[in-house]
């Protein structure tokens, strides 16, 4: 005997394959959305549908966005001689909260991991070294405190630095193990200020 409709099951599956979403929080939030008026579930899938088809990366910083090159990469106050490197789009969003960075950034998508089977090729990083002749003086290495991020900055500190670029990374304002994305704005801040050279 089927426990929920056709249609509520696999709305349900769909929802619980979202990061973070177990079964219980699946099943409650489609019967909120059986339970709202219909124009709720419409606009939810609207924005769902444009974000979908319309975001996208930026050819310079790989950055999500809605227009090519995205707003930061064209905004002419902004430093060109500084790029700070992160991880994920969302890190970008992280960093822009501490109002205190000026400069350009660059999104590897992603992070150095073997086990995972991602080596240098599956993330943006010659995309990063094309970008460096056009004056560039200092690369941020701002890539997350943990296994991954540590090699992933220690991989590209050996790349930028006989270019004679200095490459600094991010102070260790943020413990260990920790997420740009969860870092508040105040620790995000004191380790872009604390960031050292790397040798």
């Amino acid at each position: 005997m089927r426990v929920y409709p056709g249609p509520l099951a696999r709305l349900i599956d769909e929802l619980s394959r979202l990061p973070g979403i177990g079964p219980k929080s699946a099943s409650r939030l489609a019967y909120h959305l059986l339970n709202a008026p219909p124009a709720v579930a419409h606009r939810l899938a609207g924005a769902i549908r444009e974000a979908r088809d319309t975001i996208g990366h930026c050819s310079v910083c790989q950055n999500l966005t809605d227009q090519d090159p995205c707003g930061i990469c064209q905004d002419e106050t902004r430093r060109r001689d500084v790029i700070c490197v992160v991880e994920e789009p969302r890190d970008v969003v992280a960093m822009e909260k501490t109002r205190s960075y000026k400069g350009l950034y660059h999104v590897l998508l992603g992070a150095l991991s073997p086990i995972e089977g991602i080596g240098p090729d599956k993330l943006t990083i010659r995309d990063l070294l094309g970008r460096l002749p056009n004056g560039v003086g200092e690369v941020i290495l701002a890539t997350n405190p943990n296994v991954e991020g540590d090699a992933t900055a220690l991989y590209l500190a050996r790349l930028i630095k006989p270019l004679g670029i200095k490459v600094t990374r991010i102070a260790r304002g943020l413990p260990v193990g920790a997420y740009l994305e969860y870092a508040d704005e105040m620790t995000l801040n004191r380790a872009m200020e604390g960031r050292q050279e790397m040798r």
